[in-house]
């Protein structure tokens, strides 16, 4: 297989998130040693901030947004109407000339791949036009699609038959869960694309003063209020007989998982907060023997290939079960809480060193079907 001389990722990097950003990384870090040649572009909605936290790590990777700005550009919501407006658009330009030359500049790419995460799905039913942009566009420039690690459900209301009909333009169609491996044919599931970039340096090595007990609650996307999720967690860390000094919290999206610490801070004196750029510069405090609670999927994901225990907190049923579901169901050794049950508290530790490396393996072998 030829390596591809011209790339076209398509993420949802910058807004930011960790586990969006670490995944983009991940892709890249491959990139520059397999196709440090290679032309890169990455499609991602907030391109400038992306460019900041990720242009170092191949030597030839540019950023735009071409594809998410057809997606919203799109005069109405409903995934049909949104998929054929942009799948016109690829091919008609002038029906979007404020994109025409982010447009014409796909037509010279060899191999378009979306990366993995949790943003295609009825919760945002616009960004379903990312697959039809990428189908339309690799039958337009004729070169290869591919998806890897993709969190399809839950589908927004009549929207399968339109999933199915795109991912059969798709070469490769991998998937990170069940649910959304049974909407499609012949899908492989691999897990989670941050599978792939799983590396010690994304840890901390040197802190004497990484804590015992870890949170990560998020205000975002909750069945339950904000206070809600303040009281369980203040009830969970008082049945757990947690000594407040012994608690740090993680921020995994900037001032969305501050909002449940603003409320707890001065009931528990002595804990600690790691913000978003901290961890990213400084590498995420997580080891074997501590105990996370965390309502965020890949704070689950790296705290439990760290070695730790934990409880997954669902926060919307429809969304994050499913999601924790997959880690659990892949080793992770975590419980799952749902409905802000207080849950005992975990032991064991995290995925084994044998569960990871299988996980770590799939993706190796799936990256290698994509880029040889």
């Amino acid at each position: 297989m030829n390596t591809p001389h011209r790339i076209y990722l398509v993420a949802t990097t910058g807004h930011p998130n960790y586990g969006d950003e670490l995944i983009a990384a991940a892709w890249l870090k491959h990139l520059a040693k397999v196709a440090p040649r290679s032309e890169i572009w990455i499609d991602c909605p907030n391109p400038g901030p992306s460019s900041v936290m990720l242009s170092d790590l191949h030597p030839n990777v540019r950023f735009t947004d071409t594809f998410w700005r057809l997606c919203w550009e799109a005069p109405e919501d409903e995934p049909w109407a949104v998929a054929a407006f942009v799948q016109h658009a690829i091919h008609n330009p002038g029906l979007a000339p404020r994109w025409v030359a982010g447009i014409e500049l796909v037509r010279q790419m060899d191999l378009f791949h979306v990366i993995g995460g949790g943003f295609i799905n009825g919760i945002w039913p616009r960004h379903i036009g990312l697959l039809a942009a990428t189908a339309a566009a690799a039958h337009r420039s004729g070169g290869r699609a591919v998806m890897t690690g993709q969190g399809l459900s839950p589908v927004a209301d009549g929207g399968e038959p339109l999933l199915r009909s795109l991912a059969d333009q798709f070469e490769v169609v991998d998937v990170r869960d069940e649910p959304s491996a049974a909407m499609l044919v012949n899908a492989s599931t691999t897990g989670d694309d941050m599978f792939f970039g799983v590396e010690p340096g994304l840890f901390r090595t040197e802190d004497d003063d990484v804590r015992e007990v870890m949170v990560c609650m998020q205000s975002d996307l909750l069945d339950e209020t904000v206070p809600a999720l303040a009281g369980f967690l203040l009830d969970t860390l008082r049945e757990w007989k947690v000594d407040p000094d012994q608690v740090a919290f993680v921020e995994g999206i900037p001032r969305a998982d501050r909002e449940v610490f603003a409320l707890v801070e001065h009931d528990l004196p002595g804990a600690r907060f790691h913000a978003f750029d901290e961890i990213m510069r400084e590498g995420l405090p997580a080891k074997p023997g501590q105990r996370w609670l965390s309502t965020r999927f890949h704070l689950h994901l790296l705290a439990a290939a760290a070695g730790a225990s934990g409880v997954a907190v669902s926060i919307n049923s429809g969304y994050y079960t499913n999601k924790h579901r997959s880690l659990i169901e892949r080793g992770s050794g975590w419980q799952l809480s749902e409905g802000l049950e207080i849950p005992a508290s975990p032991s064991g530790g995290g995925f084994s060193t044998a569960a990871l490396r299988e996980l770590q393996q799939r993706k190796s072998a799936l990256a290698r079907t994509i880029y040889g």
